[in-house]
């Protein structure tokens, strides 16, 4: 087995999938391959609005845009999937992507930043409705989440000297 110091970048980021659901994902649906809510300037400004417009999440953890208006749009079936189909919900996960992300050797690509900006939203929502040491494990989790976003915005200027 090769050790993780001596594989590629390729080969590493194909071994550390980011979002493995996405891959399962691609697999058992022809509707959205690989779905992406931010390819033009009002995609992120909707993507926005849906944010704002207050969220629902049940006990079974499905994420749902209350607005039935924003709802109802091409767009928000796209946020549907990557939200109940993609992005992590167990701290498990949240935790190994976390993981993942920390030791990720170059720029996310833009659905990975996008799902992760996602589990990062989710995470904060799971804290705000916690109480005690399961709010300080979420918490925790957001917080890693933002360091990793953060690396990944200042990446080329964290970058050593080869």
């Amino acid at each position: 087995m090769q050790s993780l110091r001596s594989m590629t970048v390729e080969e590493w980021t194909e071994k550390t999938m980011l979002f493995p659901a996405a891959q399962r994902f691609k697999r058992s649906s022809a509707a959205f391959l690989n779905p992406v809510l931010q390819n033009s300037l009002e995609d992120v400004v909707l993507l926005y609005e849906f944010l704002l417009a207050e969220l629902d999440i049940d006990k079974g953890q499905r994420i749902s845009i209350k607005d039935e208006e924003l709802a109802s749009l091409r767009k928000a079936a796209e946020f549907d999937t990557v939200c109940n189909e993609i992005i992590p919900k167990s701290i498990t996960e949240i935790r190994r992507l976390s993981s993942r992300l920390a030791s990720y050797p170059r720029v996310l690509k833009k659905e990975d930043f996008e799902r992760t900006v996602l589990t990062m939203v989710y995470t904060a929502y799971r804290a705000a409705q916690s109480q005690g040491h399961q709010k300080d494990t979420w918490a925790e989790s957001f917080v890693n989440l933002y360091k990793a976003l953060k690396n990944d915005l200042m990446f080329p200027h964290n970058k050593q000297p080869s």
